[in-house]
């Protein structure tokens, strides 16, 4: 008998071409949103097999990551589905209420497979389970209360990468150079040495990285940490709604095939390689480098969607020579230079 049996039902197992075909045949709309909840889960692997099962069946999309923390999703839903995902997500305990964020652009084509991992993080922030309280967070603030704190002088940062914060932000935001959450809670924790008594104010995407900040900032002995409830996303969906002035600049950067939706009409980023204005980040077409950098349409059709011109000589090079030349980890290693954000930006080394 195959071991395997019953489970191969709870992987995708077709290609992207495939699924990018399938994809864009669709003749109905879905709903992009994203969630997440600290909450203690006990077998993760049987959660993650169950949330796999029903979401199949549900025809949902996404990339979702469970951890004995909880859970971390970004996902789309057919809009026909919609109402059943919701009471099948809210029927079980750990998920009752959860609250999702919508996305303010979609296409419906923000995911092209169904993807649910066990992680030892839903927010990898390198630090031991006992280091602080995870639970222990601070202060929620919807969009008028966010505004108001701003004006007021409190002092404002961004809990995103940076190559987040680069296309969009918050006016007057502490911007860390981070490349990942586990490098940015010490650079904040730093930035911010000698300001715990005064008014601090986290954001993010949705609201995840926010959480576990505010509980982290609060053991190191600040008083008065607020996060921005939901995050950008809701934040976006309460002005527009509520019709309040609107404090962030740029686009909204998220992690999936949108790569990101605009928030304001601003474009306040630039080429990496020619230095016009753009905001729209790209992957590099050489599979070995694959940098996420910022490339405008002419820079695109000069360079071939290519980060360098080494990466733009790889690509030239016949499919089974590229796949040979990146096989194995020395070889891998030759195109890391190109790999670092730095290199792109010489005024920031």
């Amino acid at each position: 008998m195959d071991p395997n049996a019953g489970k191969k039902e709870l992987i995708n197992r077709f290609g992207r071409k495939e699924l990018e075909a399938r994809l864009y045949a669709e003749d109905f709309k879905r709903v992009t949103l994203s969630f997440y909840k600290y909450v203690i889960i006990d077998d993760t692997q049987e959660l993650r097999d169950r949330l796999f099962k029903e979401w199949s069946e549900l025809n949902c999309l996404g990339r979702i990551y469970i951890a004995r923390e909880g859970i971390n999703a970004q996902m789309n839903v057919p809009e026909q589905h919609w109402e059943e995902f919701k009471t099948k997500l809210y029927a079980h305990p750990e998920f009752v209420d959860i609250p999702f964020k919508i996305a303010v652009e979609d296409d419906g084509k923000s995911f092209i497979k169904l993807t649910v991992k066990v992680r030892t993080r839903i927010v990898a922030d390198g630090l031991p389970d006992d280091a602080y309280d995870v639970t222990n967070v601070g202060t929620h603030l919807d969009a008028a209360s966010w505004n108001k704190a701003m004006e007021e002088g409190a002092i404002v940062v961004d809990m995103r990468n940076h190559y987040e914060s680069e296309i969009g932000h918050f006016e007057n935001s502490i911007l860390p150079d981070a490349e990942t959450f586990r490098d940015e809670l010490p650079e904040v924790l730093k930035k911010l040495e000698g300001k715990e008594n005064e008014k601090v104010l986290l954001y993010c995407t949705g609201g995840i990285r926010c959480e576990k900040t505010s509980a982290f900032l609060k053991h190191h002995g600040f008083k008065d940490v607020n996060q921005l409830h939901g995050g950008i996303i809701d934040y976006a969906r309460q002005i527009k709604t509520r019709e309040l002035p609107n404090k962030f600049h740029g686009k909204n950067f998220v992690f999936d095939e949108r790569l990101g939706e605009s928030i304001s009409s601003e474009i306040i980023s630039h080429c990496h390689q020619c230095g016009a204005k753009c905001d729209t980040h790209v992957n590099c077409a050489n599979v070995a480098c694959n940098l996420l950098f910022l490339q405008c349409p002419e820079c695109a059709a000069k360079h071939e969607k290519c980060c360098s011109t080494d990466c733009q000589s790889e690509v030239h090079l016949p499919a089974e020579e590229q796949k040979a030349r990146r096989a194995g980890r020395e070889n891998r290693k030759r195109f890391h230079s190109h790999r670092k954000w730095g290199d792109l930006h010489p005024e920031k080394s």
